[in-house]
């Protein structure tokens, strides 16, 4: 079977106009809707996607330039003499008519999946149990949105025997578009929770919307014990003749759990189907790992697998790896995470993580087998290596007898290996030098212990830095903005404690305007960790002025002072600047902070206009108390102020430059005031001015640490320094390995300041000390019993907000999260 398309098939598929009438390109064979991720221009199809946030036809003319000759558009535009361009009305939904084309094609199963959660890990999981005799496409990682499902469908190829597909919505609508292009012949409904509430009117909704993927079913499979789904199922007409297959802990069910012996790390579980007991032994033992591993229990046994196969591979599940991890490693190095997973299908997505990492010229990739993928191993590593150098890969570490065989597929730089223990003898790790390094593997290769001798030995409290959390923000707070807007971050202070370039390598990717840092060094570390976009610094000192000159830097002339001492550095300075130097124009609005009075911007502009090199970028001020509703009148004052300064300086220069005055509370609250930039800095980070915005935003970062020992402290004795800690009566106390040098505040001693271990609160006990605290975990033991040294605990993170520690030290998060020291290990993780 031909899966490539031209563009005319394309176009009637689609409903589209071919133009300029003539086809153009080579038969296409992959999809792109993000510039950022062209591996194969010759046979791809862009498709310019328009949403909230951007516009794929802004990248039409770059992508042409590196060799695109195909796009999908929904919108004239100029003629390019060797492309060809299909003219739709809705880029998005020719997509997904592309999607359920291109399934009408195949004719096996199909295995849908729905639900609040567990989606991705049932999929995963149903693909380690039934992988080792099925040849089966699968969504990457977790692509179950409007765009993600037709582009995973379009992975499917001839050699497939299986699907196994996952799709999420957020508004009612949404799954009779995703319906025709999964037309799952196996639906799971996993369960109903509380994610994308605000989208439905109502729980009953949204399963009745969830519901839609599985009209055209032969069969259901749902757990009998989530009441809501079983009761809509039941009620549905259009699911009349849809043959369900339940799975319950209590009910009568088609699989009745009737006992589970649990374990740390084990669960037995044993169920009754057709009349006779079964069992199966799973290697987790949390709630969310049981129903998942029920569900796929029940869809093996429906699917007609014999409970002794199914008993055999459930013993084996492994953990699902949800997330690319990014740690300092030895000698200067960048290391990415991503040891449990070695499939095709991921290995782009965990490649453009590398490749945002510009701090490092150098890119190594450490790569097992490929396992199991049903193909021809020379097509499937000459494919890896194409892939490999179209993404700009220096080196390649290959481990496995297979991939070892094939090395005269890979020009690059190349090293390989039989076995993981071969690696770790022979490889000199004192070569790996001031790079970025990506270890992918299939489990069975125990990565993890090379990830062990890379990593930078850390201390065992951690700050975890969701970057997709931070994208997802960073989308939020632009949907608000009128196009063409532009974003400046505020990256100061380590960018708010959450990092320097690891932070600003995600911006710049994510296509932010301008970055914004206090002082200079800030700026110049950006500069050398590969970072292009235009920094603010907004503190300039007389001693930097040569480096913001050499390194690209653009000073807050916030006083004549400062101005002067520019002006002078560039009188001194050796060499004529090739271009004019930028400048950013601070105005005193109100806060009576820094900057130029309003009275002097007659002044300002003549001496401006004097100077021959300095070319103003940007004219703004600061709001004082933009979330605060009392004060909306000053804050209308403070942008009627800057607009009228603003207005006159641009028409003194004779040309016009950006204005901006919004920070995050302002961009929401005051969405009528249109200029040209806003300044995003703590709403970034996941802290919003108020309850409904903080609703909206995701939690950025988590510090943890652990339970480094358990004692038992008698009734009447004292705890920590100055004897400060009394014992009322028996207690038993954790020792935690952070202190006031990690960022936990001595005014947090003495039960002032709590911490989350094991879903539970308990206090501070005695004074903070430098590297320890202790806190009183007796009331948690009573009720647990299980507390034990080595177990991880939150100072804050999801479920324990930031909001909360600053309440108790009677400050703002700003200070929580910039007080964080260096020494605290960052640990980067995209989902």
């Amino acid at each position: 079977m031909d899966l490539s398309y031209s563009l005319k098939e394309i176009a009637s598929i689609t409903g589209g106009t071919l133009f300029p009438g003539k086809d153009k390109s080579v038969p296409v064979r992959e999809l792109l809707i993000d510039s950022r991720r062209l591996v194969n221009p010759e046979s791809t199809l862009f498709i310019a996607i328009i949403s909230g946030r951007n516009d794929g036809h802004k990248f039409i003319t770059e992508l042409y330039e590196r060799g695109v000759r195909s796009f999908l558009v929904s919108r004239p535009v100029k003629e390019f003499p060797e492309a060809g361009f299909i003219l739709v009305e809705n880029t998005l939904e020719a997509l997904q008519k592309l999607g359920a084309h291109h399934r009408s094609r195949f004719n096996i199963p199909v295995i849908g999946i729905t639900g609040s959660n567990g989606k991705t890990i049932v999929k995963e999981w149903l693909f380690q149990l039934m992988n080792p005799d099925k040849k089966i496409v699968r969504s990457p990682k977790s692509y179950n949105s409007q765009i993600g499902v037709p582009l995973s469908v379009w992975k499917m190829e001839p050699e497939n025997d299986l699907a196994l597909f996952e799709a999420g919505i957020s508004l009612p609508g949404e799954m009779e578009k995703l319906e025709p292009v999964i037309r799952p012949t196996v639906g799971i409904f996993t369960n109903i929770g509380h994610a994308h509430d605000e989208g439905f009117r109502d729980a009953k909704e949204k399963i009745r919307e969830k519901m839609r993927l599985f009209t055209n079913c032969e069969s259901l499979v749902y757990c009998r014990d989530h009441n809501g789904i079983h009761m809509e199922i039941i009620a549905d007409p259009s699911l009349a003749k849809v043959n369900t297959f339940t799975w319950s802990n209590r009910q009568e069910a088609d699989l009745k759990i009737v006992s589970r012996e649990t374990d740390i790390s084990f669960t037995i579980l044993k169920g009754i189907f057709q009349g006779m007991e079964i069992s199966a032994t799973i290697p987790f033992s949390d709630e969310a790992s049981l129903e998942n591993a029920c569900h796929c229990w029940a869809t093996m046994l429906l699917l007609g697998y014999s409970p002794e196969v199914i008993s055999f591979r459930m013993k084996k599940l492994a953990p699902i790896a949800m997330r690319l991890e990014l740690k300092e490693a030895i000698n200067h190095c960048s290391l990415i995470n991503d040891s449990y997973n070695s499939d095709i299908n991921s290995l782009g997505i965990a490649l453009d993580f590398l490749n945002q990492q510009t701090q490092h010229k150098k890119k190594t990739i450490i790569l097992s087998d490929i396992l199991q993928s049903g193909r021809e191993p020379g097509d499937l590593y000459t494919d890896i290596s194409r892939i490999l150098r179209d993404k700009g890969i220096d080196h390649i570490i290959g481990i496995g007898n297979e991939i070892s065989r094939q090395a005269g597929c890979f020009p690059m730089e190349k090293t390989f290996y039989p076995s993981t223990d071969s690696f770790l003898e022979l490889f000199p790790f004192s070569s790996f030098r001031d790079e970025a390094i990506l270890v992918k593997g299939a489990r069975i290769f125990e990565f993890e212990r090379i990830i062990r001798v890379l990593q930078q030995k850390s201390h065992e409290t951690i700050l975890e830095i969701n970057l997709d959390a931070m994208v997802h923000n960073l989308n939020h707070y632009r949907s608000k903005l009128a196009p063409g807007t532009k974003t400046m971050i505020m990256v100061k202070a380590f960018s708010y404690g959450s990092g320097s370039f690891e932070i600003a390598n995600l911006l710049q990717f994510h296509r932010a305007d301008y970055l914004a840092v206090a002082y200079a060094d800030e700026g110049v570390e950006l500069r050398k960790a590969g970072i292009t976009l235009p920094v603010m610094v907004m503190n300039p000192e007389e001693e930097s002025f040569d480096l913001l000159l050499k390194f690209n830097l653009e000073p807050e002339i916030y006083s004549f002072r400062v101005l002067e001492m520019l002006e002078n550095a560039l009188a001194a300075s050796q060499e004529t600047p090739d271009s004019h130097v930028c400048i950013h124009l601070k105005i005193d609005t109100g806060m009576h902070r820094l900057g130029f009075d309003p009275s002097e911007t007659g002044e300002l502009i003549a001496r401006l206009k004097k100077s021959q090199y300095l070319q103003v970028m940007s004219v703004f001020s600061h709001l004082a108390a933009s979330e605060d509703p009392a004060e909306d009148d000053f804050t209308r004052t403070q942008i009627r102020i800057l607009k009228e300064v603003s207005a006159q300086i641009q028409t003194g220069l004779g040309y016009s430059c950006l204005v901006h005055i919004q920070n995050s509370a302002g961009i929401t609250r005051f969405p009528d005031v249109k200029m040209g930039m806003v300044r995003l800095g703590i709403g970034l980070y996941g802290v919003g001015f108020d309850d409904n915005e903080q609703h909206l935003l995701r939690n950025v970062s988590t510090l943890k640490t652990i339970i480094s020992q358990i004692k038992f402290v008698k009734a009447g004795e004292t705890i920590g320094y100055n004897r400060k800690g009394i014992a009322e009566k028996d207690l038993a106390i954790a020792i935690l390995p952070i202190g006031y040098a990690d960022g936990f505040s001595r005014r947090l001693g003495n039960g002032r300041g709590k911490v989350m271990i094991g879903g539970q609160t308990a206090p501070t006990i005695g004074n903070i000390s430098m590297d320890t605290c202790m806190v009183d975990i007796t009331e948690i033991s009573s009720k647990t019993g299980k507390i034990n040294e080595g177990d991880e605990v939150i100072i804050f993170g999801d479920d324990f907000p930031i909001t909360r520690l600053a309440r108790d030290l009677d400050t703002i998060p700003y200070e929580v999260l910039t007080g964080i020291s260096r020494r605290v290990k960052r640990v980067y993780y995209h989902e």
